[in-house]
């Protein structure tokens, strides 16, 4: 169910993002912003589309902000590879960005990817003029100096920081980091309805820190070509992460605790949440 589901919000997302981008002039700007938002698992769309048809929210609405997620998203990684960050070559097992094109390139696209985002969110098939507000509001919080830009930043500094970071400050960068969209795309479904977002805040809050934490299992036990990026930076950067501190038993018991404390705040829907449930497993359960 949730490997089929996981695939149709990929198609969805996809074939939407080929119609946005049909409308824009073909430059290397926009065959780059096509190549920054090809392929990758999309889970952060399916995560709207399923809190959406969760509260009886139509995909050829929720298509729109499921959309916008997966362009910010991208956005943030076309940034992330650039040589002043992590300086990656790859990205779901091809080039990246500015290695394809060049920098200058790759930082436009990256704009262009977020200026993009809030477009999609605020478009008139989403609905009133105060939900698109809301979410736009929310999705900014989410990705800036609140959000995800704020992780990204305290991971920065951590890598020149005179000790190691504490297994709590690891814990919220990564909030921010990885977690903040993630929420963001969580709650997307029940903000559309006006429905309680507790529990669902409660599942990405988990879900988010467990999917960091499979990241940080798979930079030590992965491998290139499957992970689709570089693996073993951490460790050669003698970079603390969740498996430094816990060792590598240690992060797979902590993921799972989260996939269960996921799954355990999705009760109030019963077993129409079960796709969610998957998605929880499927997070600690990965291999790229």
């Amino acid at each position: 169910m949730f490997d089929a589901a996981l695939t149709q919000a990929a198609q969805r997302v996809a074939a939407h993002f080929d119609h946005v981008l049909a409308q824009l002039d073909d430059l290397p700007l926009t065959q780059a912003m096509a190549h920054a938002t090809d392929g990758g698992k999309r889970l952060r769309g399916f995560l709207v589309l399923e809190t959406a048809r969760l509260h009886g929210i139509g995909a050829e609405v929720a298509i729109w902000p499921a959309t916008a997620i997966e362009a910010l998203h991208a956005y943030s990684l076309v940034h992330d590879d650039l040589p002043c960050m992590d300086d990656d070559d790859l990205r779901r097992g091809l080039p990246t960005v500015h290695r394809k094109w060049d920098e200058a390139t790759a930082v436009l696209a990256g704009d262009a990817l977020q200026a993009l985002a809030f477009e999609l969110v605020t478009a008139p098939e989403v609905g009133s003029g105060d939900l698109r507000a809301k979410l736009a509001r929310t999705l900014a919080v989410a990705a800036g100096a609140q959000g995800m830009v704020l992780g990204q930043t305290l991971d920065i500094a951590a890598e020149t920081a005179s000790e190691p970071l504490s297994l709590d400050a690891i814990t919220a960068l990564q909030q921010g980091k990885t977690g903040a969209l993630i929420a963001w795309a969580a709650l997307a479904g029940p903000r559309m309805a006006g429905a309680d977002t507790a529990p669902l805040a409660a599942y990405a809050k988990a879900l988010g820190l467990a999917f960091q934490i499979a990241d940080d299992i798979l930079d030590v036990t992965g491998d290139t070509a499957t992970v689709g990026k570089a693996t073993g930076k951490d460790a050669s950067a003698g970079k603390a992460t969740f498996v430094s501190h816990l060792g590598l038993d240690g992060a797979k018991r902590r993921a799972n605790d989260l996939m269960q404390s996921a799954c355990d705040a999705l009760s109030v829907y019963g077993g129409d949440a079960d796709t969610l449930r998957d998605a929880a497993r499927f997070v600690v359960a990965r291999k790229n």
